[in-house]
């Protein structure tokens, strides 16, 4: 990434340049990330090529000031972080569904972040309602968050009966409120491994992302404000929340714009299977 890219991510974000990659630096930036960068999916729904290569990530998340899901946008944010001085390593993840079932192989992406000052730490601005801030890797005791108490912990056994291990590459759990969220692998990948992850979530009738358009983003007081077709839902900090329905594309065209910073030509429309 070129400084001039660097300086222009970091504006979008609201932050100035750090002088050190440091675990503070790095909670502002996940934090400043999550409240200006909406997670959305709303390429899918326009009928949009998703690129999984670094150029054409910011074009979308720093030039057209768009946002993404998890390839996406930590694919962006890990760019970013290694540009600043951050060590990243991606990882892949498989997301806990219906009844505990688990997704598909590279069905998240997340990233593992080493700071000039030790710390080990596992971020991510990829996943929807997550932590604002992020986890210390290493710790297997409960980390408190604005978002909830996280766990991450060695893994049990998967359907097929491998269990986790706390050596090199073993499996780890991400427990949100003593819910799964996900199950890390914890062996080092690169982008182009989750290309059939985002190709199988952008077409199969099977992925929820291909079910109706969402995009959604952590609001300044520890909130969240939710499109998701076309009801809108603001959670409080404290889990209370309001839906609102909106009517014309006129209202769901200006609830991007003004919520989300996404200026679009049409509202995006769930695509037939085989459109």
């Amino acid at each position: 990434m070129k400084p001039a890219q660097v300086d222009a991510y970091l504006r979008r974000i609201g932050v100035t340049h750090p002088a050190w990659p440091t675990a503070d630096v790095l909670r502002e930036l996940q934090l400043r990330h999550l409240l200006t960068v909406p997670f959305e999916n709303l390429s899918i729904h326009l009928g949009e090529e998703i690129v999984l290569e670094e150029k054409p990530l910011l074009d979308k998340v720093v030039g057209a000031r768009r946002g993404g899901f998890c390839y996406e946008l930590n694919g962006a944010f890990g760019a970013l972080l290694k540009a600043l001085g951050f060590d990243v390593t991606l990882l892949a993840g498989r997301v806990y569904g219906e009844e505990e079932r688990l997704g598909i192989p590279y069905d998240h992406l997340a990233l593992r972040v080493r700071t000039v000052d030790g710390g080990d730490w596992l971020a991510d601005v990829g996943f929807g309602a997550h932590s604002h801030y992020p986890l210390a890797f290493g710790e297997r005791g409960e980390q408190t968050d604005p978002a909830g108490a996280f766990r991450v912990i060695v893994a049990g056994a998967d359907p097929a009966g491998v269990r986790g291990s706390a050596g090199e590459f073993g499996d780890l759990e991400v427990v949100r409120d003593g819910k799964s969220q996900y199950r890390l692998e914890t062996r080092p990948r690169v982008l182009g491994d989750f290309v059939a992850g985002a190709w199988w979530h952008s077409t199969s009738p099977a992925s929820h992302f291909t079910r109706s358009p969402v995009c959604s983003r952590v609001t300044e007081d520890g909130g969240r404000v939710t499109l998701s077709g076309r009801t809108l839902t603001v959670t409080d900090p404290g889990g209370g929340k309001k839906t609102e329905e909106l009517v014309s594309d006129e209202e769901v065209l200006e609830t991007y714009r003004k919520r989300f910073g996404i200026v679009l030509e049409r509202v995006p429309v769930v695509r037939k299977s085989g459109d």
